[in-house]
């Protein structure tokens, strides 16, 4: 059987010989032609004159283009139509598009694009959470409010209470492939556009938006993309619209990549919060009563600001019941990149808040966090509690709210995992043994100071927007019996299509090598939703699922009656097909079917089921089910600088029944260290004037190789899906990504060695943050 086992990655061999196929990898026609923006140098005003001779009169210049020159719709939005491709006049932050340059050469159009001599009149940006808050500057008219039970009288009764506060930063998504599009004008005025998208349908639509032709004339294509994380769900729609309004004027290829500098300017971060907190709860650390304020700093446009924000308070419960609790988001517009899609969409900022709270009530009350945040667990899922039928439909929220077991927006969780994972973590990593060895090494050693925290995972798959959950299939069975597998799910890296190559092989009972994989393509499979919300595998691997068993059952019932057998006799197994007794070759029974006009080809279409969610009301069932998981990280710092590193990591995550183990620990060891790195290294710097600092390697550090913990410890934890995904398997994109929030706890855990206070320590907890919070607790 093909799916549950290892396989490599399908395009390993070329990734490490370095033959992988990207955007910029394409052959292009003669005389193709190089695209660059001339970038705003303000962060707020209007532009008052214009002058682009000197660009247009540069070598190798031939257009430069103004929004006044775009033929359509000037706009790359993927919400609400307020993000134009150039400005219209007025400017929203520093590095926003102003004019385009076409060149013959990709340096020519990147130093022409420089030349443009612009005046503006200048505004005071608005940077701040605080200032925005002054100015009243946000995406909806008030501050979005959810609830459960009731939050103030909770607080006001709880024996024992508590507020803070946590901000954390944002994050640069630093894909190795940076953002890149080609477009090929066509006969009749149609367009092929190459893109390194996660949304194919989302560049089609932008683009014949942009050069006025209905979708049918636009086909989209996306092989693989180097590195995506979100950030490549939107922030793509520039290029790809820029190249085709170019090449629809000129009649030439088009085409545009953003160098490293321009990219970080440029595009969207994932969105940084803080998060104001006031908690009661009684002398065990259970939590009685909770208020959230969440201030998310969303930048110049929309984007998908509202629905990470959403998701950030669906993921303010964690793993953990909270029966009472309001939680308030601001969507704050500021004059900077817009922020966007980044692995966990929201999630991770919401429990990040939760996370903090439990460590901070564990402080309190002089225990160990572990210990607090098994108080406050979901009941487990083998206590009498059962998971729904498959084909029970969601009921309405005004019926499951209150419960037990029951989100603080509403959604039952009858598959709680936790109390055995952690229970399971706890004894594979030698947590009690290695807790009071950190407390014996901080007694004798003065300078360098250890700790240690275990932190849950309890994260939603779906999309909250619920008609998204749905993906489509084109599979084809060639006479010689060899497979063409099409789907809407992009590759960014994460082996999405050798899950699905694994399906499609176990349906038809062939080894995998009879399968081909083959470029996400717009043309083949319409209307696809974003590769995102961690719901390749379930989607597509779904719709890959019906079509194949479409073809199958077609040739089973061609052999059945030719055999005269009953359809249970026809089995496809080892690349065979046995009929009643006779063996013979799935080539074989492919020509065989082909010969007897048979159809060998189908779609397939599938939707998420059982979804229901209101986001005004804040209540629902939103996501299909949980996946869960853990993480164990052991850290040391220096007190006289601040420098730390992570000593050791023990992870052990949920992924269901998983399609491909080894691609699902290459997620989760990814995931962890790109997580860590959120919020110990990677700082984003703007100065007064929103100017971003912090644009290139040189001042924006990712983990590297040397980050990784030297003591790395990765399992998957065995849990068959309780719900009917693809093979019971679980997503494993985002979920494991929270587990580096443990690293940021271990921080805090040996910052409040030094003293007696909690160590309020701020994300990302640089080498300047950990000092400086070594000395807040040596001064109380």
């Amino acid at each position: 059987m093909s799916v549950a086992t290892s396989r490599p990655h399908d395009s390993a061999a070329l990734h490490v010989t370095g033959q992988a196929r990207y955007v910029d990898d394409i052959p292009t026609p003669r005389g193709t032609l190089h695209l660059a923006f001339g970038l705003s140098s303000i962060a707020r005003g209007r532009i008052t004159s214009m002058d682009l001779a000197a660009a247009r009169a540069a070598p190798g210049v031939v257009a430069v283009l103004t929004a006044d020159d775009l033929p359509f719709d000037n706009d790359v939005s993927p919400s609400i139509h307020d993000e134009p491709l150039l400005t219209d006049g007025a400017i929203h932050y520093l590095g926003q598009p102003i004019f385009l340059v076409v060149a013959d050469s990709h340096l020519n159009a990147r130093k022409a694009a420089r030349l443009g001599e612009i005046s503006f009149t200048q505004e005071t940006p608005i940077l701040t959470i605080e200032d925005a808050l002054a100015a009243d500057s946000r995406f909806e008219d008030a501050p979005r409010i959810w609830s459960a039970g009731d939050a103030a009288q909770a607080l006001k009764d709880a024996p024992k209470s508590l507020s803070g506060s946590i901000t954390m930063g944002g994050q640069e998504h630093f894909y190795l492939e940076g953002q890149a599009a080609l477009a090929q004008p066509q006969d009749n005025g149609d367009m092929v556009v190459n893109s390194s998208t996660q949304h194919p349908t989302e560049i089609q639509h932008k683009v014949a938006h942009a050069i006025g032709v209905p979708m049918n004339a636009v086909r989209v294509e996306t092989r693989r993309m180097g590195g995506g994380f979100g950030g490549k769900e939107s922030q793509g729609n520039a290029l790809a619209v820029a190249c085709a309004i170019a090449a629809q004027k000129t009649g030439r290829a088009c085409k545009m990549r953003y160098d490293r500098d321009d990219d970080m300017v440029i595009t969207g971060k994932r969105h940084d919060f803080r998060i104001d907190y006031d908690v009661g709860f009684d002398e065990t650390g259970r939590v009685l009563g909770i208020d959230f304020r969440h201030y998310a700093r969303c930048g110049w446009a929309q984007d998908l600001s509202l629905p990470v924000a959403d998701r950030a308070m669906l993921h303010s419960d964690n793993a953990y019941q909270l029966d009472n609790i309001r939680i308030e988001s601001h969507r704050l517009k500021t004059n900077m990149q817009s922020a966007t899609a980044y692995r966990g969409f929201g999630g991770p900022q919401g429990m990040l808040g939760i996370e903090r709270v439990m460590d901070h009530v564990a402080h309190a009350l002089g225990k160990d966090p572990l210990e607090v945040r098994r108080v406050n667990f979901y009941e487990d899922a083998n206590r009498g509690l059962s998971a729904p039928r498959s084909d029970a439909v969601a009921p309405p929220p005004e019926d499951i709210s209150g419960k037990r077991n029951t989100t603080p927006y509403g959604q039952a969780v009858t598959d709680f995992v936790l109390h055995d994972l952690v229970s399971q973590l706890e004894e594979t990593s030698d947590y009690k043994a290695r807790r009071a060895a950190v407390r014996e090494w901080n007694d004798a050693n003065p300078i360098l100071k250890k700790g240690i925290a275990l932190t849950p995972v309890k994260f939603g798959i779906s999309f909250t927007l619920t008609h998204l959950n749905q993906a489509g299939a084109l599979v084809h069975v060639y006479q010689d019996g060899s497979i063409q597998m099409n789907h809407g799910g992009t590759e960014m890296g994460q082996g999405l299509n050798q899950k699905v190559a694994q399906v499609a092989a176990s349906r038809f009972g062939v080894p995998l090598e009879f399968v081909k994989i083959t470029a996400t393509d717009t043309g083949k499979v319409p209307n696809t939703s974003a590769t995102a919300a961690s719901s390749g595998s379930d989607l597509n691997g779904m719709a890959v699922k019906i079509a194949c068993d479409t073809i199958r059952d077609r040739m089973a019932q061609h052999l059945a009656e030719q055999h005269q057998c009953a359809l249970a006799d026809v089995r496809f197994a080892d690349g065979h097909v046995d009929v009643a007794g006779n063996r013979k070759s799935f080539a074989e029974v492919a020509k065989a079917c082909y010969e007897a006009r048979v159809s060998l080809s189908s779609t397939g279409f599938y939707k998420t089921p059982d979804l229901a969610w209101d986001r005004i009301k804040g209540q629902g069932r939103p996501f299909y089910y949980f996946a869960y998981g853990a993480a164990v990280t052991e850290v040391v710092i220096d007190t006289l600088t601040g420098e730390n590193r992570i000593l050791r990591a023990d992870l052990l995550h949920d992924a269901g029944s998983s399609l491909n183990p080894a691609l699902d620990i290459g997620q989760v060891e990814g995931a962890y260290v790109q997580g860590a790195g959120w919020l110990t290294t990677e700082e984003l710097v703007w100065d007064d004037n929103g100017n971003l600092r912090t644009h290139a390697p040189s001042t924006y550090k990712i983990p590297a190789c040397s980050d990784r913990p030297d003591v790395f410890n990765v399992a998957l934890y065995e849990n068959e899906n309780a719900e009917d995904t693809i093979y019971r398997s679980k997503a494993v994109g985002e979920p494991p990504f929270m587990l580096g929030i443990s690293a940021l706890m271990a921080l805090s855990d040996a910052v409040e060695a030094c003293g007696s206070s909690y160590p309020d320590l701020d994300a990302p907890a640089t080498a300047e943050r950990v000092y400086m919070a070594t000395q807040r607790v040596r001064d109380v």
